[in-house]
């Protein structure tokens, strides 16, 4: 068994993956388990410091990111794509599968977005329906100010989608403060439930554009609309994976109950970021660094595959590379949930550091 220090899935507390084993009821039956899908719902909206719904699909992370897009993009609607990472220009290929047409707003992926640059743009160009970016973009492991990003953007009267699957519960994040239409998380990030869920948070803004569509929304599974009044009328749109929702659940109330917990990402996230540069990496970025996973660059002489292979066959951890333009070219330590603690980051600096001696 290897110890996982990816940027996801994390590792997954011995008290979540025994809630995943408790007896299971009827989900599309038992007045109960609507009651316990509302109540883990509105933790979630807590936890994210909003008063929006949240809801919780059945699928990845990435159902999130496609069924905001899904439910609403009508074929001709103008969406900003704000592009400053692998994630972030991803965004661009769910609009266009819904017909949506892409304006990219592109910036450094080496750095966070810059917002007086964002500002003067939108001064120019703001005939866009809605806007989407990425909190932190795991590949670059980049975090942008998205709270005044999205302000911003609100001033014009665009709508808001923010990838935070990777950034949630490890780094701050004010859903209301920041006017966020739609924010959407993962149960396998900083949340170190197993994977196989998302959940987002919907403005009543957001829920008003989707009801006054002119076309239906072309899909079912990333229709957002078909939870419309799912309490009131006890009736999910399709069979809920109770075992995954009682993990996350666990998860969530592990999350509460865990006061220092951004405290010590944003620890641990400089302590990584310092070690590894004594041992000779260079960081990714110039600036922007998320608390939740470091990248850095792969030194001459040594390939991400050796580093990445010494670290998992001769030290038994986990650690990764990052993909499309950056692939083979970083590897990326994952400190968030319960990665993020003192013994594990230390064991993996110090096996990191190991294989690059053998290897210089």
């Amino acid at each position: 068994m290897y110890k996982i220090m990816t940027p996801g899935p994390t590792q997954v507390r011995e008290n979540v993956r025994m809630a995943r084993s408790l007896v299971c009821t009827n989900p599309d039956l038992d007045p109960g388990f609507f009651d316990y899908y509302k109540e883990t719902c509105e933790l979630i909206s807590e936890l994210l410091h909003t008063e929006n719904e949240a809801l919780i699909l059945g699928g990845e992370g990435i159902l999130g990111l496609e069924a905001a897009c899904a439910s609403l993009t009508e074929p001709g609607d103008k969406v900003l794509v704000i592009d400053n990472g692998v994630f972030g220009k991803g965004f661009a290929d769910f609009v266009t599968m819904y017909g949506g047409e892409v304006t990219y707003y592109t910036a450094s992926y080496t750095r966070e977005i810059d917002m007086a640059a964002f500002s003067d743009f939108l001064k120019e160009h703001h005939d866009f329906k809605y806007a989407t970016m990425v909190h932190c973009d795991t590949p670059s492991g980049v975090l942008n100010p998205v709270e005044e990003m999205c302000q911003e953007l609100h001033r014009y009267g665009i709508l808001t989608v923010v990838d935070a699957v990777s950034s949630m519960f490890g780094e701050p994040l004010m859903v209301d403060y920041g006017e966020i239409d739609i924010a959407c998380g993962g149960s396998q990030k900083a949340l170190s439930a197993p994977p196989g869920l998302t959940f987002l948070t919907v403005s009543e803004a957001a829920k008003k554009v989707m009801e006054k569509r002119r076309i239906p929304i072309a899909s079912f599974y990333a229709n957002l609309l078909v939870f419309k009044d799912y309490y009131e009328k006890q009736w999910f749109p399709y069979t809920m994976p109770i075992s995954d929702i009682y993990g996350l659940r666990t998860a969530l109330e592990n999350a509460k109950a865990d006061k220092n917990r951004l405290v010590r990402h944003a620890r641990l996230g400089e302590l990584t970021r310092k070690r590894v540069q004594e041992m000779g990496f260079e960081l990714y970025l110039e600036s922007g660094y998320c608390n939740t996973v470091t990248v850095v660059k792969v030194p001459e002489g040594m390939t991400a595959e050796q580093i990445l292979d010494a670290m998992r066959n001769e030290h038994h951890i986990m650690i990764a590379g990052s993909f499309d333009v950056m692939a083979g070219h970083v590897i990326r330590i994952g400190h968030m949930g319960e990665n993020a603690n003192e013994a594990d980051v230390a064991e993996t600096l110090d096996a990191l550091e190991a294989v690059v001696r053998k290897y210089r």
